[in-house]
């Protein structure tokens, strides 16, 4: 077979190939276009009974669900601080162990605060000394005013004796029987008596009142025993404050103490984590808040649990958004005012196993979303409440 045979043939195969396409084609197309107007009918239906049931899923429960990302974990934390100062004798903790309420944690030299008790019990034995040295002073004093009395009496005697002798001597003297000297000398010596008296009065009554000064002093030597007492029990609290104490059970974090160091009063030396009372505080926007209740369910998801699920329920909502309760509150009436959506602060409490809880930390991120939709007709009770007082107010 020639070349020139050869390609006649070729051409010849491609025509009717050409024949053939051109026979079938028609119908193809329509086969073709009919399908594809079955997939869009049987897709824009799919689509439709999608956005139809999310729809009913959102206004019979979606709507409901108030999610945030802006959540952790937190506790309220003890900071460990000593009450008294001094050097850090022992350490009797390490980095995050699990301690029970009131487990010794350090211990302060007590050295000075023993002291300090040993300086209050020897202030309460001068105290006492000198209130008993008041007191004797006092008996002392009483024996002193009976012997004034007695001497005061004894003046009294005289004296009346004296006046006696001037009252018996004055007529006989007048009439010439004695002389006129020995009366004067009468006078003067009752005079003198009578001064004696003056004076031995004058005596009791200082010596009476030197009572009340000694009183005073028993009074006096009282009192200080009462506050040398009271500084001994404040000593005795200091000696005892040298053994710091777990206030309550839970991890030790953020220690810093070492042995040997230094401590003010009020210095802190650690923290304790309770760990058993965690819970999450979840800042929800301000438009997530309207039926957001004490009491509603709410779903956790941690980030640390690899999808272990939650429950939880809301325990409080905040008094104030988070910029209200910041070191500087914002002041919008002075510059430019840009609105932002705030945040409030809800507590969440956490119900779960104690397991789950000690892989809990405080500042883990999570996400809560919690079901309002047990106060969903609260709204259109407030509304209606609020028409009704403004038509009134009219």
């Amino acid at each position: 077979m020639t070349q020139d045979e050869e390609a006649h043939r070729e051409q010849d195969a491609m025509d009717n190939a050409d024949d053939a396409q051109t026979r079938d084609g028609k119908p193809a197309k329509k086969r073709l276009s009919l399908r594809a107007k079955i997939i869009l009918v049987v897709l824009s239906l799919a689509a439709v009974a999608a956005v139809a049931v999310w729809y009913v899923r959102h206004e019979t429960r979606g709507k409901y669900l108030q999610e945030t990302n802006d959540a952790q974990v937190a506790v309220d934390m003890v900071t460990v601080s000593p009450r008294v100062a001094g050097y850090v004798a022992e350490v009797l903790v390490r980095d995050h162990q699990d301690v029970r309420a009131g487990q010794p944690l350090a211990r302060i030299d007590p050295r000075n605060s023993q002291a300090q008790a040993a300086q209050a019990n020897a202030q309460i034995a001068v105290a006492a000394a000198q209130a008993d040295n008041a007191q004797a002073q006092i008996q002392e004093q009483y024996a002193t005013i009976e012997q004034a009395r007695a001497q005061l009496a004894s003046a009294r005697a005289k004296a009346a004796y004296d006046a006696g002798e001037v009252a018996r001597y004055r007529p006989l003297a007048a009439s010439g029987a004695e002389t006129k000297q020995q009366l004067a000398q009468l006078e003067a010596a009752a005079r003198q008596s009578a001064e004696d008296v003056r004076s031995q009065a004058a005596a009791l009554t200082m010596q009476q009142r030197r009572i009340a000064s000694f009183q005073s002093q028993v009074r006096q030597g009282v009192a200080q025993g009462q506050a040398a007492r009271a500084q001994l029990a404040s000593a005795n609290v200091d000696v005892r404050a040298t053994l710091i104490r777990a206030a309550t059970a839970g991890r030790i974090g953020d220690k810093t103490v070492t042995v040997g160091q230094y401590v003010q009063a009020g210095t802190r030396l650690m923290s304790i984590v309770p760990l058993d009372r965690i819970y999450i505080t979840a800042n929800f926007k301000e438009t997530q808040l309207a039926l957001m209740r004490p009491g509603q369910p709410a779903s956790i998801d941690v980030d640390a649990l690899d999808g272990i699920a939650l429950k939880g329920h809301v325990e409080s909502v905040s008094p104030g958004t988070g910029a209200q309760f910041s070191l500087l509150p914002p002041q919008n009436a002075t510059g430019n005012f840009t609105k932002i959506t705030q945040r409030v602060p809800v507590r969440i409490s956490i119900e779960t196993t104690p397991a789950a809880r000690q892989l809990l930390v405080p500042g883990l991120s999570v996400v809560v979303t919690v079901d309002t939709i047990g106060a969903k007709g609260e709204l259109d009770r407030i509304r209606d409440q609020q028409k009704h007082v403004n038509r009134e107010g009219r």
